[in-house]
């Protein structure tokens, strides 16, 4: 794994950085969580959280939150504060635990309610990211949740319903096949099943339950994914692909594929605000000038899962 990552982060103090966090467990205490404006404004959230005793910092989005355990000075005992996963709030749907590069894929759609009437989330379940979109949508429009995996579904539907999640329909069935629902959608989400690489500050174990044939396998699979999202996509569409992954045979490699494939011409890669730019080359093998605009987050620089994000507009001919 190393070995591969010396490969595309050349920089020796920024690769022993990056491996020293890889080998120290993020904080139990540290958590990131975004507000559930369907629910409660960010600020009452952020008020009552700090009125309990936990210390909040902001981000770069407002609804999100980087939240860490206190202790309750009001308290002689000195007791630490509960799992943010159990308080009150949390069961009530105020809030939803959620990792900032997530949050961030997301805001890269740019839903609101006036622009979205028909959205796609791809791979939807637990549903950070679907609930997210309704947030963004106001329970207005439509939403279709796929999910493959039936004994997924429980668990999504759980917190659709906890996070008041009204304008979704969840559907059982493979990405690979999302054309045979005969819809066209205004902003896809792909949040690409992959080898999630960018996760092992959070879970060590994927530091030797994954092997590079996983990545392979990961690959084959997100490029059939990205080419059928293509074709579901109304022009002027945006789809946001994206990954807890650092491989770029998951993440960049499968941007130039689609781009020098028969759908290339359909589409566009735009700019996101944050990150670092997508590589230019891997292997020796260079990609298309544009894939500089796709970004890649890293747990020691950003504070985050390791992520990426390509964000996909479907040109409108008509208009060319």
């Amino acid at each position: 794994m190393i070995s591969r990552f010396l490969t595309f982060i050349p920089n020796t103090e920024v690769l022993l950085e990056y491996i020293e966090n890889l080998n120290s467990k993020r904080s139990n205490n540290f958590e990131y969580i975004r507000a559930n404006n369907l629910k409660i404004k960010s600020e009452e959230l952020e008020k009552a959280l700090i009125d309990k005793g936990y210390r909040i910092d902001k981000t770069i989005l407002n609804e999100v939150f980087k939240i860490e355990k206190a202790i309750d000075g009001n308290n002689s005992n000195a007791n630490i504060l509960p799992s943010i996963g159990s308080t009150l709030e949390y069961l009530k749907g105020y809030y939803y635990i959620q990792d900032l590069s997530s949050c961030l894929a997301v805001e890269e759609l740019g839903i609101n309610e006036n622009n979205s009437s028909m959205v796609l989330d791809m791979a939807a379940s637990p549903g950070g990211k679907t609930t997210f979109i309704a947030q963004k949508m106001n329970n207005n429009g439509n939403i279709i949740a796929c999910e493959p995996n039936i004994k997924r579904i429980p668990s999504l539907i759980f917190n659709l319903s906890r996070c008041n999640v009204k304008n979704t329909t969840i559907f059982n069935i493979n990405g690979e096949n999302i054309d045979e629902l005969g819809i066209k959608f205004d902003r896809i989400l792909l949040d690409a099943p992959c080898s999630c690489e960018g996760i092992i500050a959070k879970d060590q174990t994927r530091k030797k339950s994954r092997e590079y044939k996983d990545i392979e396998i990961c690959s084959i699979k997100q490029k059939t994914l990205i080419k059928s999202a293509i074709k579901v996509l109304k022009p002027g569409g945006i789809m946001v692909y994206c990954t807890c992954s650092f491989a770029p045979e998951e993440n960049e490699m499968i941007i130039d594929e689609l781009l020098k494939s028969n759908q290339g011409s359909d589409v566009k890669i735009e700019p996101i605000r944050y990150g670092i730019d997508g590589l230019p080359e891997f292997k020796n093998k260079k990609f298309n000038t544009d894939i500089k605009n796709t970004k890649r987050l890293y747990p020691h620089i950003h504070n985050t899962n390791g992520f990426f994000i390509a964000k996909l507009r479907k040109i409108n001919k008509c208009l060319n």
